[in-house]
């Protein structure tokens, strides 16, 4: 039996996708969260073997739904983390897979591909329905990659960064959680291959960047 963790701000979605897994006899729902807080909890009292992670978790922002596959790829590395979510963007693609997710399914997929993403998940092993597929494809053979192009949002950060300002400074300017910050700023140092804040500015500022 594979356990599944529901990660959703839409109670009627959840209840959706449970109605419809549950209908399969080797998956079951054993629990649910509609925000980044409670699937922490959820996540880490239930250890399911996957958590469908939709990524809009709060209005106008993808990156929560980003920065909870990050905290529990690292709390949970066996966990298996499916992104369900309705953009396809090859950037956020890339992004989910950097955050821990082993597969991005979009949301208007049959259900039977998702049953099988799910399965595939779950045995530890990669599931993207055809469209985020070739997202990803594109991405890796495109001549500036998504894995070391700053976003605008990244841009942002970097220069607010730059100031000095902490996570929850830098949160608080852009109206975003200081976790969400946190999961910009680890971005953008990896993309700017350092380890330190001081260093990305540095690296940024020769780039030209800031």
């Amino acid at each position: 039996m594979t356990t599944i963790a529901l990660v959703d701000d839409h109670a009627i979605l959840r209840e959706g996708l449970r109605s419809v897994l549950e209908r399969e006899p080797d998956l079951t729902i054993v629990g649910e969260a509609a925000t980044k807080a409670e699937a922490v909890v959820v996540a880490g009292h239930l250890v399911p073997d996957v958590v469908l992670i939709d990524l809009k978790l709060s209005a106008g922002s993808d990156f929560e739904g980003l920065a909870l596959c990050a905290e529990l790829s690292r709390s949970h590395p066996r966990m298996g983390l499916l992104v369900l979510t309705t953009s396809l963007d090859e950037r956020l693609v890339v992004e989910a897979v950097h955050a821990g997710a082993r597969g991005y399914v979009v949301k208007d997929v049959d259900t039977t591909e998702l049953v099988r993403a799910i399965r595939a998940v779950s045995r530890g092993e990669s599931a993207f329905d055809s469209r985020s597929a070739s997202a990803m494809v594109r991405s890796m053979t495109s001549g500036a990659t998504a894995d070391n192009r700053l976003s605008d949002r990244e841009l942002e950060v970097l220069k607010l960064l730059a100031t000095g300002l902490s996570n929850a400074q830098i949160g608080s300017s852009l109206f975003i959680s200081a976790t969400t910050a946190k999961f910009h700023v680890s971005n953008i140092m990896r993309k700017l291959g350092v380890r330190r804040r001081a260093e990305a500015v540095y690296e940024a500022s020769k780039a030209g960047l800031i």
